[in-house]
């Protein structure tokens, strides 16, 4: 890992706003992000909230983000990690019977969920530490945003929504269906969702310290846009299998009660974690394009 991080701090050679060696400081960047990320993960890894995957996962991503981005990046990304862990926490028995029959995976993220949430963004910091052009950096901070504002969303529609009192509809068909199936929305989630990515936006514009709407505005509809892509692909491809033993619609191979499912639909290989990234990647994307307009002249730094 360390031969890792020091080939990309000698692929940087100068730093992009001063021209002068910025070798020194990234060092202690990647150090700090290191050191950070490693505590995290620990307190993480002794809540439950990482397997120990998750918790290698976690440090690569994090120290990456923090030591390319900046401070910023970085809480921004802590942001996304402290809140979904505590809507996963929150009312947990209520949401336990539901998560066991529908979901993939319970709310201890391992190696692939961390990867599939933060794989894009991490993409995005690297793209950013190593670019000079002021446009190029601009975008590349961008698609860090809707990367994370889809990974936020995401999350806080799947730990809120599912509490719903009202039966969530397919995003396809219209058609009412149990809470936790993939492709279902609600009123709720889809309010969690909103909210979700506009947060993540507005703490990462606050952390730069810039008096400026574009950010947050940009995080709330390439966010919201990739939580209602990541619903179009759980409802059409994402695969599902059935349980013959419960007579339910599972994401599980092997259901919790023990019993091994059948593939209904979807492609076989297209589990949830590769969802999350598709949607991960969409919104960052889409958030990249909104931004490319205001690239120009004094709006570059906005």
């Amino acid at each position: 890992m360390q031969t890792f991080f020091t080939s990309i701090i000698e692929a940087m050679g100068a730093s992009p706003q001063s021209g002068k060696p910025a070798k020194k400081v990234s060092r202690q960047r990647l150090f700090t992000g290191l050191l950070l990320s490693s505590g995290i993960g620990w307190l993480a890894y002794r809540r439950r909230s990482l397997s120990r995957g998750g918790v290698a996962g976690a440090v690569a991503t994090g120290t990456t983000v923090f030591g390319l981005g900046g401070l910023g990046w970085g809480l921004s990304l802590i942001f996304f990690f402290a809140s979904s862990s505590l809507f996963s926490h929150f009312r947990a028995a209520d949401k336990e019977r539901t998560a066991a029959d529908k979901f993939s995976k319970g709310s201890q993220r391992d190696l692939a969920q961390v990867g599939a949430n933060g794989g894009v963004a991490t993409a995005m910091a690297i793209g950013y530490g190593l670019s000079q052009q002021p446009v190029l950096r601009a975008s590349f901070e961008a698609g860090f945003i809707g990367a994370m504002a889809t990974a936020n969303a995401d999350t806080w529609a799947t730990e809120l929504g599912v509490l719903s009192q009202q039966p969530p509809r397919l995003i396809t068909t219209g058609q009412t269906t149990t809470p936790g199936t993939s492709g279902g929305v609600s009123t709720l989630g889809a309010g969690a969702a909103a909210g979700g990515a506009f947060s993540e936006g507005l703490v990462y514009q606050l952390l730069q310290r810039r008096i400026s709407p574009l950010l947050p505005l940009i995080a709330l509809l390439s966010g919201f846009a990739g939580s209602l892509f990541d619903s179009f692909l759980g409802a059409t491809v994402q695969a599902i299998y059935y349980c013959p033993h419960c007579q339910k619609e599972t994401e599980r191979r092997i259901h919790n009660c023990g019993t091994p499912t059948h593939h209904l639909r979807g492609w076989s290989w297209l589990d949830n974690d590769l969802v999350n990234l598709l949607a991960t990647l969409f919104g960052s994307l889409l958030a990249i394009v909104l931004r490319l307009p205001f690239c120009t002249g004094k709006n570059i730094n906005k």
